[in-house]
């Protein structure tokens, strides 16, 4: 597994050698007694040298921001396809909010992220990701007549647009080094979760996750961080106790009545002679809609049933909702 280049393993690890033996088999090995053992048999690698981040978010309380991220691996070697780690990490207390491995990544799958943290937690102050197209809009590269850093946030990604509404801000990294705090808790399940797989023959994408809830248990409630010297629920739920948290109670904006019209992905429309919009070639009647005016559609997909649910708003009003499938809206990239 550490040669094979998609797997995110590149040394041994003695400490999930030391888990076992006291986990599973009820034997009490110090950590230099295996070390020693695995350097006779030849068992050791020296470890590359790391560079320094040369840039780090130093915070002081619960929801100042939440460092939000995926990660694409083979974490499971006898599956023999690659999944999606998306991960959610509380900055101050190192408590991960949200871990799920899901097949392909898209636009809808982070705004799932989006709603399993606010909903249980409340508004953060600031979420903090990378440039990825998902979460922002990078033009092309530079050319002598058009500067891209100028246009980068004239359009409005679907997952920004629900942190708009929630009146959420959102920090960009400026580089992988400055993703640091989120790649080092990323290490550790990471590490763990392949070499679990690995020993428990997984190969399906359910069963590794719940492997994957069990090292989150693990992580957020027994570990102590090497950051922090904390327990990272414990750091958490210290401050909360103390009203040291800039999470804000989570509720419903005006007009909208539901979180459906929150989490959600979002297109405008034009009306047509006939009442009618188009999207992918499928046209759907809008009774009362106004004439030659934009509309939007406010769409919640549901992965189970293939059926999404289209709620039409025009200027704060709840025109219709209706029911369409996702091959028909042509949902499969979102």
């Amino acid at each position: 597994m550490i040669k094979a280049k998609e797997v995110p393993i590149r040394c041994y690890n003695y400490t999930y050698i030391k888990d076992i033996l006291e986990n599973n088999y009820n034997q009490k090995i110090s950590l230099s007694t295996i070390i020693n053992r695995a350097k006779g048999n030849g068992f050791y690698l020296t470890k590359p040298k790391r560079k320094a981040h040369d840039r780090e978010v130093i915070t002081n309380y619960p929801g100042e921001l939440i460092q939000h991220d995926s990660s694409h691996h083979l974490f499971a070697p006898y599956a023999n396809r690659k999944w999606y780690l998306i991960t959610s990490i509380d900055d101050y207390s190192r408590l991960i909010l949200y871990a799920v491995l899901v097949e392909r990544e898209n636009t809808w799958e982070h705004i799932l992220a989006l709603e399993d943290v606010l909903l249980k937690y409340g508004f953060p102050l600031a979420y903090y990701v990378d440039s990825h197209s998902i979460f922002r809009f990078v033009q092309g590269r530079d050319s002598f007549w058009r500067n891209h850093y100028r246009l980068t946030d004239k359009a409005n990604p679907q997952w920004k647009q629900v942190l708009d509404d929630c009146r959420v801000k959102v920090t960009y990294a400026l580089s992988p080094q400055a993703k640091g705090k989120i790649e080092r808790p990323y290490r550790w399940i990471q590490d763990r979760l392949v070499r679990t797989c690995y020993r428990e023959n997984v190969r399906d994408i359910k069963k590794g996750q719940l492997i994957l809830n069990n090292l989150l248990q693990r992580y957020n409630y027994r570990i102590v961080h090497s950051t922090t010297g904390e327990i990272p629920y414990i750091r958490f739920q210290r401050a909360i106790r103390e009203k040291r948290t800039l999470f804000k109670k989570f509720g419903i904006m005006p007009p909208f009545l539901s979180t459906k019209n929150i989490f959600c992905l979002r297109v405008d429309r034009m009306v047509n002679s006939y009442r009618k919009i188009s999207i992918n070639n499928l046209e759907l009647k809008v009774p009362g809609a106004p004439l030659h005016e934009r509309i939007q559609l406010r769409i919640i997909p549901d992965k189970e049933s293939g059926v999404s649910e289209v709620r039409l708003w025009h200027k704060g009003e709840l025109l219709s909702m209706q029911k369409v499938k996702n091959s028909k809206l042509n949902l499969v990239r979102v």
